[in-house]
C-alpha cells in the first residue's frame, strides 16, 4: 500500500469518500535499500560509482585489501532521507561521511553499525544501522534529474527529466516548469535512439559525452522493463570531472504483482523499519495498517472497511487498525487475521464485518471459530455476516458455543462493539 493511501487512511477516515478512487492505487511495499538499488543498476549494465557493502567494522582490513580507490564516501543504509545532516544515538555526527585517509574509515563504521541514526526523516528515537555502503567517491561537475515512472493519466510510462538535478524536482517544476521535460513512452516502441539523445541533449550533456548520456537513459528503459518498475529516479544522474556519466543515487519502486518473476529482488525487501504488523500481513497477503483506537476491524474490501472505519468514529468509538482480508480470504488468513489484531494490546473489542461476494461466509465462520479457539480469544467480538452462504455462516458461529454479538447491519454493529467496551 502506498505512502500515500496510509496517510489518507491514518489522517482521513471520515472524510474518505473523495478518495475511493485511490482503492485502484497497486500495493508498494517493497523497500530497498540503497546498496541493493545500485547493485540491481550494476547487473543491468547502468553506470554507477564503485562500492561495497560493510556488516561490521572488523571487516575493514578485508575491505580495503579489495577496494583501492582516492577518495571513499561511507553513507548509512536506512530507509531515510537527511541522512548527512543526522546523528547517531551514541553521539556520532552525520550519517554520511567522505574521506581520503585509509585510517580513518574502521573507527567510522564502527561508530557508524550498531548505533541508531536519528535524522529528520527517521523516528524519534532513530533507525538501527546494520549496514554501510562504502562507495568511490565521485567527482561532480553537473547534476541532472531523470525519471521513469507509470502514470495513469498517460495510460502508461513516462519518462521525466530535467537538467536541475540534485534537488527537490517538485520544487523545480513550480519554480522553473521550462526545466523539465515529460515525455510518454509508447510501450511497444520503447525509448527511440532519437528519444535518448534529445533528452541527453536537453540534459545539457555535450557529445561526446550526449551519445553515453543517451546510452544510459535506453539502458534505465530496459531496466525498468526487466524488473517490473513502475518507478525509478535518478537523482541525480551526473556529469563528472573526468567526462563519464553515473547513477549517483537511484530510488526504485516495484510492481508487487510480479513478485513471483523477480523473488530473488523481493528478498532483498527491507524490514527491519517497518511495523512488524504489516510485515507479517504482507506475508499472508492481508491488507494492514495500525491505528490509535480500540476496537480491531476485520473486514472484506478496502471501501467497506474504510466505511467501517468511519461508522465506528460517527458512533464514538475509535478504530484500531484498517484490515482488509480480500476476496479470495481463506480460514487461514482469518487466522493470522485475528491473530494479528490480538498482537495489539490497546484492541478491547473486535468487529467482523464481511459482504460475501466472492468470500464465502462459511469460510469467514470457520476461521472466526478456528482463530477464536487456538487464540483463547478473551475481548467482545461482534459480528455482522452477509452474502453468500450467510445462513450457513451464521449457524456455524451459533453452534459453536462462542460468546459472540450478532449484528443485523454496520451501524449496529459498531454501536455494539463500542457498547461492549463499556461492560
Amino acid at each position: 500500500m502506498s505512502q500515500f493511501m496510509k496517510h489518507v487512511i491514518k489522517c482521513n477516515i471520515s472524510q474518505h469518500l473523495q478518495y475511493l478512487p485511490l482503492k485502484n492505487i497497486q500495493a508498494r511495499r517493497l523497500n530497498l535499500l540503497e546498496c541493493h538499488s545500485k547493485d540491481l543498476l550494476n547487473q543491468h549494465g547502468v553506470s554507477v560509482q564503485k562500492f561495497k557493502i560493510v556488516e561490521n567494522a572488523d571487516e575493514t582490513n578485508n575491505l580495503l585489501k579489495s577496494f583501492d580507490v582516492d577518495e571513499y564516501v561511507l553513507k548509512a543504509q536506512v530507509l531515510a532521507g537527511g541522512r548527512g545532516k543526522g546523528h547517531f544515538s551514541n553521539g556520532f555526527k552525520g550519517g554520511v561521511h567522505v574521506t581520503k585517509e585509509r585510517t580513518k574509515i574502521y573507527d567510522l563504521l564502527k561508530n557508524m553499525i550498531g548505533h541508531k541514526l536519528i535524522t529528520k526523516q527517521t523516528p524519534k528515537d532513530g533507525i538501527l544501522v546494520t549496514k554501510v555502503m562504502v562507495a568511490e567517491s565521485v567527482d561532480i561537475k553537473r547534476e541532472t534529474y531523470f525519471c521513469i515512472l507509470m502514470d495513469r493519466g498517460q495510460n502508461g510510462p513516462v519518462l521525466i527529466a530535467s537538467p536541475a538535478g540534485g534537488m527537490d524536482i517538485e520544487d523545480v517544476a513550480a519554480n522553473s516548469p521550462e526545466l523539465i521535460k515529460k515525455i510518454p513512452i509508447d510501450i511497444f516502441e520503447g525509448i527511440s535512439d532519437k528519444v535518448a539523445f534529445d533528452v541527453a541533449k536537453f540534459l545539457n550533456f555535450n557529445e561526446p559525452l550526449a551519445s553515453v548520456a543517451a546510452n544510459e537513459i535506453k539502458r534505465l528503459w530496459e531496466f525498468f522493463l526487466s524488473v517490473d518498475a513502475v518507478q525509478i529516479e535518478i537523482n541525480p544522474l551526473v556529469e563528472t570531472l573526468d567526462n563519464k556519466v553515473v547513477c549517483v543515487d537511484a530510488k526504485i519502486q516495484f510492481d508487487d504483482n510480479s513478485q513471483f518473476r523477480h523473488k530473488e529482488i523481493f528478498e532483498l525487501d527491507e524490514t527491519s523499519e517497518s511495523d512488524p504488523r504489516e510485515v507479517m500481513a504482507n506475508k499472508h497477503n492481508l491488507n494492514y495498517i495500525g491505528m490509535d483506537g480500540n476496537i480491531g476491524c476485520l473486514v472484506n474490501g478496502a471501501g467497506l472497511a474504510m466505511a467501517t472505519m468511519d461508522i465506528i468514529k460517527l458512533r464514538g468509538g475509535e478504530p484500531a487498525n484498517f484490515l482488509d482480508v480480500g476476496g479470495n480470504v481463506n480460514e487461514n488468513q482469518v487466522y493470522e487475521a485475528f491473530k494479528l489484531l490480538t498482537l495489539d494490546s490497546s484492541v478491547k473489542a473486535i468487529l467482523v464485518n464481511v459482504f460475501g461476494g466472492i468470500v464465502n461466509c462459511a469460510t469467514i465462520a470457520k476461521g472466526l471459530i478456528n482463530a477464536s479457539r487456538k487464540l483463547d480469544l478473551k475481548v467482545p467480538l461482534v459480528v455482522r455476516l452477509e452474502g453468500t452462504n450467510v445462513s450457513a455462516g451464521k449457524k456455524l458461529l451459533e453452534e459453536s458455543g462462542l460468546p459472540i454479538e450478532f449484528a443485523s447491519d454496520l451501524d449496529e454493529a459498531a454501536k455494539k462493539a463500542i457498547s461492549s467496551l463499556k461492560k
